[in-house]
């Protein structure tokens, strides 16, 4: 590995251990954020889907399309598998093969890396303002399909300008809602001496301070999430780790958790062990994906106001009126995606031979590139996980559920993405397991450290973006 990329990595590991910024303490971010919520206008309405402006609903098949044949639609799928007790199921899903940018602009500030976050409004934001990237734009808008202003600071992360770039990868959206979606996640550094104009409404922050607010309920969003999920802190022998902690890098973590994030030597399967476990899945599970008409879809149906599942479950394709004062154009309407029941998301961490070690569940979704994708322990985003009221059952739901106070180590509600989910929140979890939980799991289950998650997500379409979602909420 360069030189260099050792040294960004160093500097990721020390802006993560930053949390409170004597600059501007956490306190005073959230006080920022009720200030940025109390200066915007914001309006958003449901309404039906017919009566959308731009939308309709194609002729032949009843898809919901935008006039200019950009954006997104919502589509039919017929889903077959032999994975799981149902291996067979029409649903409706978000065919959007554009690839956007969520892209976060960084650089140092007295020594220590910042990220130039925005207090960012998007229509289905339970709370309404939400820390985004400092760049979250589709190709439609960054091309100004909608004749809009251009994004600010595009110029950084298309070419324009000369950066550095720190973090640059292809990562999934929600599997279950779209349908093979990816946005490119990417952090690039300007130099020290740029002189950047910042609007009042972006903020610099360190990583550890992202991570601090992430711990609170909805205030840093999904689409935030997913990028610093991907950021490496380096690969490590032990001898290493204690010339860390004798530097004062790492002498305040526990060393079950240090191990888990920096040292490659220490686990219980090996890099080539994962790899085959995920290949041996794939070779002996199917997941085929059909395209069909939205009006064909079975046991959906339209009722003059939204598209609904006959049961009421699920989710529902609903059409919204919104008005945001801040945005590149500031009205429009567009479909969004509705949840119907609660969900919850959690891994469960355990020690094994002196090191964390998160249990991973390999999980088929609809829209997924490549059948499996790795997802956290337990993860029910909209069905209903009590037992007994649900198609399926699901997998270690009473550990989480049932988990004492003191081994919950991360709980917080969180929103989805909210450009297309509207007011989606999910219980995000971190769980110690008791001493007597088990090491042997199903066989679509696998122990790995930190440092072998990072790695597999470095590679793109490892890791749902729930995992990551929930491995961003790791503080040091």
């Amino acid at each position: 590995m360069p030189q260099n990329q050792k040294q960004t990595e160093i500097e990721f590991f020390k802006s993560a251990l930053a949390k409170d910024w004597v600059d501007i303490p956490c306190r005073e971010i959230l006080s920022w954020i009720n200030q940025q919520n109390s200066i915007t206008k914001t309006v958003i309405a449901q309404i039906p889907l017919e009566k959308m402006k731009l939308w309709r609903f194609e002729e032949l098949t009843g898809n919901i399309v935008h006039e200019s044949g950009k954006f997104f639609s919502i589509e039919g799928i017929n889903v077959e598998t032999n994975w799981g007790l149902v291996q067979s199921w029409d649903q409706p899903i978000i065919n959007q093969p554009e690839i956007g940018f969520l892209g976060i602009l960084s650089k140092k500030i007295k020594g220590i890396l910042h990220f130039l976050m925005q207090a960012k409004i998007e229509p289905g934001n339970i709370n309404v303002v939400q820390i985004s990237p400092t760049l979250q734009a589709t190709k439609s808008n960054y091309t100004r399909v909608h004749k809009g202003r251009t994004p600010l600071f595009l110029e950084y992360f298309n070419g324009q300008k000369k950066v550095e770039i720190l973090l640059d990868q292809l990562q999934s959206e929600q599997g279950s809602r779209f349908l093979r979606k990816r946005n490119r996640n990417i952090i690039i550094e300007v130099y020290e001496n740029e002189n950047l104009n910042i609007p009042e409404n972006f903020i610099w922050l360190t990583l550890g301070q992202i991570k601090q607010l992430i711990r609170y309920d909805n205030i840093v969003n999904m689409d935030t999430r997913t990028v610093i999920s991907a950021i490496p802190y380096g690969s490590y022998d032990a001898n290493t780790l204690r010339y860390f902690a004798a530097i004062n890098y790492a002498n305040s973590i526990d060393s079950h958790l240090l191990n888990s994030i920096l040292n490659h030597e220490l686990h219980l399967y090996s890099i080539d062990q994962i790899i085959s476990w995920i290949t041996d899945l794939k070779s002996k599970y199917l997941l085929k994906v059909s395209n069909i008409p939205l009006k064909d879809v079975a046991k959906w149906n339209y009722n003059g106001l939204s598209i609904i599942h006959e049961q009421n479950k699920y989710f529902e394709v609903i059409g919204t009126n919104i008005e945001i004062g801040n945005r590149e154009i500031i009205s429009w309407d567009q479909p969004m995606i509705k949840p119907i029941q609660e969900g919850i998301i959690a891994f469960i961490v355990k020690p094994i031979n002196g090191v964390y070690h998160f249990l991973v569940q390999a999980k088929i979704e609809a829209g997924n590139l490549d059948i499996f994708e790795l997802a956290p322990t337990v993860q029910c985003l909209t069905g209903n996980y009590r037992i007994g009221q649900s198609e399926y059952n699901v997998p270690f739901i009473a550990e989480v559920t049932n988990a004492a106070k003191t081994n919950v180590w991360y709980s917080a509600m969180q929103s989805e993405e909210g450009g297309r989910f509207y007011k989606e929140q999910n219980l995000n979890m971190i769980i110690e397991a008791t001493d007597d939980f088990p090491v042997e799991v199903p066989e679509n289950y696998c122990w790995m450290t930190l440092n072998q998650i990072l790695l597999f997500i470095k590679f793109n379409n490892y890791f749902n973006i729930a995992a990551r979602s929930l491995i961003a909420a790791v503080t040091f």
